[in-house]
């Protein structure tokens, strides 16, 4: 079935009949229902549209026998009822409204004006004055008709048919006389049919009728139009089509998956580091979106073209603008400018923008693109798209398209030397396309060193090195010299902090693309990454003595935020707060500090090397960054045996001997311990030694030594020389005696344990040792002491905001609850702690909750 209201009413059938109601009530509700396809129409409000004089005072019966009617006219599954009201029921095309408006947006114009019969609906309300949705249909389709008219127009002037369009366009001009469109349209038909007289009076006539009625100008547009006219712009003769000035699409372009359909609408700032990539998504963006933009697309290397004022004057000339009417000066061809863009589908992408300054005057209403290294925050409005570096696959894929070589492993190892940096992708899969002969495996040797690995990466006149230079030879001494100091560092991100102990200008370098801003850390620092190739970059102009001043900053810094975690002294106990605000930098600064371990051991200093692996070790172990502990400790005992310092290897061989302990490797522990002991020996430092047996002792525990623990426990208790020494070895003292059955003198040493620690502050001792205690109690079959301690336990975790003594607490109370007889609840807090123990790496906790699980 098919129905028409553009026009008269009318209904055929699939076969073409005239299924049209004659009767004038059952067409007054077919159109009411027409007009409100899709929307339930109750009856009381059919009522008062059929007879709106009488208040719709007619019975519901009536109503209901105009749809039948209607019913059997048009079918019955067209008209539904609904919860007591009347839905008409249409499928796609069914309607000629709704076919109308389809073929516009699509922009089939020729067969949504062939759909145009007349006014909506002119035989049912001819007035339009009997139902608002008459006159709101009117309205409606008349812009339409129009929009579609004035386009349809517009491709046959393009096609070079203005003579046949004359009379068409004499009679719009006349019927819509303020639509200026069709008045421009009829100019340039008359100026193309060689009556530009005519077209200038026609212009004159408009300006005429708007400023006695109405005392305003013509649209921009047309004023644009006739100023072309009056000054002969030969543009204007032939239509040679939109210009597209982009530069060619990359034809092995790959990934930027997420980004690619966020770059063209409204103004886009693409920007990211050198190399990145920024210009190849901009221009394949935009060839993607070719079709959106009919009336063309502008494009400028700002780069080659700095002057705004040159790039004005290339694109007025494009749009049509004749050279002698581009005015002087930069603010008038700014207005001309935008006022040649206003009402056109334009694309303008500006590449390689240096600044905010450059850019400004070139920005339009039409939808503009800036690539710079920059993200230009002084353009505000701007939708901003970070470009780094392509993943590892994505890398994978572009040097396999721009090599013509199949994936492989020697493929994947030349990727990770370019560092996902596209630039550099390109240029090793260009040498390698360049190359026949080569094998992977030969450029790979020749990137292998990295001093010879920006010269290994050209390709013809394309160089990464070229790439970092373009932007470090713009930036002043300062920040050149703070590019330099950063290239010391082999650490992947690092905070402001340290930029600023280099001299500071970081915001330059990003500015330059040399330095990516990495978002704010847990510490609430900026951080920020260098890329790879850029630290090669910058280290062949090395500044000396960055690594000496860096580590006198650091070793205090950590020293402090390491006090916290172990002070013993009651008289400088620190708040909860300082404990959560050392561990937050602690953690932000992990990665950075590791990292500078290594290169203070590869520039040979020695003592900054081990001391700050020692100063590191509470924080590492506390957190089970097993790994890290492991790469600092080994690089700290080399630098101390290569500096022959006595006191420090012990201590790096006590760490180490910690290491083994947490890793649960008690013979590798042990020998650890007894070198470290012999050496604390031998230096006559009484508390070390005392230190390295309280240790041994722990080693003996799980071997099974009971005895031999104890005995080594005693004397350190004996020998203890503060309150921290004496709860240390109270703690583990307590733990042996439980092993051993003993468990009175176990709640004893271990309560007397807790009470240092509390007095000493040191929180997360005291919370580990609580839930030791609570082990104890559960083992007396004491519930309600053994709760008491781990929820104690519990709220010390979570005030300290530790993950990880937070997850122990948890599955103790498991084991409480299990003992209580609540075995569900055992199960949650048993899963939630193997959730933490799963993603902090703590393989043993783990363990523990998986066992604890499997008896629930």
């Amino acid at each position: 079935m098919e129905f028409r209201i553009m026009g008269p009413l009318e209904v055929r059938d699939g076969e073409g009949r005239d299924r049209t109601p004659t009767v004038p009530k059952h067409r007054d509700l077919l159109a009411m229902l027409l007009m409100n396809a899709g929307r339930p129409m109750p009856v009381e409000r059919l009522r008062k549209l059929l007879w709106p004089r009488e208040g719709g005072d007619r019975s519901d019966s009536l109503v209901r026998g105009y749809v039948g009617r209607l019913r059997q006219l048009v079918g019955k599954d067209v008209i539904t009822t609904v919860s007591g009201s009347y839905v008409l029921s249409l499928g796609d095309g069914q309607l000629d409204v709704d076919r109308f408006r389809l073929l516009v947006d699509r922009e089939f114009y020729e067969e949504a004006l062939a759909l145009w019969r007349g006014e909506a609906l002119e035989d049912v309300d001819p007035e339009g004055e009997r139902w608002l949705e008459t006159r709101r249909l009117r309205e409606e389709l008349q812009e339409l008709r129009l929009l579609a008219l004035e386009r349809r127009v517009q491709a046959d002037l393009d096609a070079g048919r203005h003579r046949e369009l004359l009379a068409e366009l004499r009679r719009l001009t006349k019927q819509h006389p303020l639509w200026q469109r069709f008045r421009g349209q009829y100019m340039l038909a008359l100026y193309r049919s060689g009556r530009r007289v005519d077209a200038l009076a026609a212009y004159a006539v408009l300006r005429d009728q708007l400023d006695g009625g109405h005392a305003i100008e013509p649209d921009p547009e047309l004023q644009l139009l006739y100023h072309r006219m009056l000054h002969d712009d030969v543009s204007l003769h032939v239509s040679a089509g939109p210009p597209v000035l982009l530069p060619p699409d990359v034809a092995d372009f790959t990934g930027r998956a997420g980004l690619r359909d966020r770059v063209v609408g409204g103004l886009a700032v693409v920007h990211g580091q050198a190399g990145a990539g920024k210009s190849a998504l901009a221009v394949h963006a935009a060839w993607r979106h070719r079709d959106d933009f009919p009336d063309g697309i502008l494009y400028a290397d700002l780069r080659e073209t700095t002057a705004a004022a040159a790039v004005l004057e290339d694109f007025l000339r494009w749009l049509g603008c004749p050279a002698q009417a581009i005015p002087a000066s930069l603010e008038q061809r700014e207005r001309l400018f935008r006022t040649y863009a206003a009402n056109r589908r334009l694309l303008v992408l500006l590449d390689n923008a240096a600044g905010e300054a450059q850019v400004r005057p070139l920005l339009t209403s039409c939808p503009t693109v800036v690539t710079s290294r920059s993200s230009l925050g002084g353009l505000p409005g701007a939708r901003r798209l970070s470009v780094g570096v392509l993943d590892d696959g994505d890398a994978l894929e572009l040097l396999v398209r721009s090599s013509g070589r199949s994936a492989d492993d020697a493929l994947r190892r030349l990727a990770r030397f370019c560092g996902g940096l596209p630039i550099a992708l390109r240029i090793a899969g260009s040498r390698l396309a360049a190359r026949p002969e080569w094998t992977v495996d030969y450029l790979v040797g020749l990137l292998e060193d990295e001093h010879e690995r920006l010269d290994g990466l050209h390709s013809g006149d394309q160089a990464v090195r070229s790439v970092f230079a373009i932007g470090f030879d713009g930036l002043a001494e300062p920040a050149q010299l703070t590019l330099r100091g950063l290239g010391a560092l082999s650490a992947p991100d690092f905070a402001d902090w340290v930029t600023e102990r280099l001299g500071g200008h970081a915001e330059a370098l990003v500015d330059a693309g040399l330095l990516e801003t990495h978002g704010v850390d847990v510490a609430g620092q900026v951080r920020y990454r260098l890329h790879d190739l850029t630290r090669l970059f910058a280290r062949e102009q090395p500044v000396p003595g960055v690594l000496a001043r860096l580590s006198e900053v650091v070793l205090a810094r950590v020293q402090a935020s390491r006090f916290s975690l172990v002070s013993g002294d009651p008289a400088t106990a620190v708040a909860t707060r300082d404990i959560r605000e050392s561990v937050e930098w602690l953690a932000a600064e992990r990665a950075f500090l590791v990292s500078l371990v290594a290169d203070l051991n590869a520039a040979g200093l020695d003592d900054a090397c081990w001391r700050l692996a020692h100063l590191l070790g509470p924080y590492l172990e506390r957190h089970r960054f097993l790994d890290d502990w492991r790469a600092v400790t080994g690089a700290a005992l080399e630098s101390t045996r290569r500096a022959a310092d006595d006191r420090g290897e012990a201590l790096v061989l006590l760490d180490q001997g910690d290491l083994h302990l947490a890793e649960r490797e008690w013979d590798v522990a042990h020998e650890r311990l007894r070198l470290a002991l012999a050496m604390f020996l031998r230096q006559g430092r009484a508390r070390d030694v005392n230190h390295t047996r309280r240790r041994l002792g722990r080693v003996h525990l799980e071997r099974g030594r009971l005895e031999e623990a104890e005995r080594a426990l005693l004397a350190c208790l004996e020998s203890a020389g503060n309150q921290r020494d004496a709860a240390d070895a109270e703690r583990v003292l307590g733990t042996v005696l439980r092993r051993a059955g003993r468990l009175d003198e176990a709640v004893t040493r271990l309560l007397a344990a807790v009470e240092h620690l509390a007095v000493l502050g040191d929180r997360h001792r005291q919370a580990d040792t609580l839930l030791e205690l609570s082990a104890v109690y559960l083992s007396q079959a004491a519930k309600a002491d053994a709760r008491a301690a781990a929820e104690r336990a519990r709220g010390i975790a979570v005030r300290l905001g530790d993950r990880l003594l937070d997850a122990q607490a948890l599955l103790t109370l498991a084991k409480v609850n299990r003992a209580e007889g609540a075995t569900e609840r055992a199960r949650e807090l048993a899963a939630a702690a193997l959730e933490v123990f799963e993603a902090t790496g703590d393989r043993q906790g783990g363990a523990n909750a998986r066992a604890l699980l499997a008896l629930s």
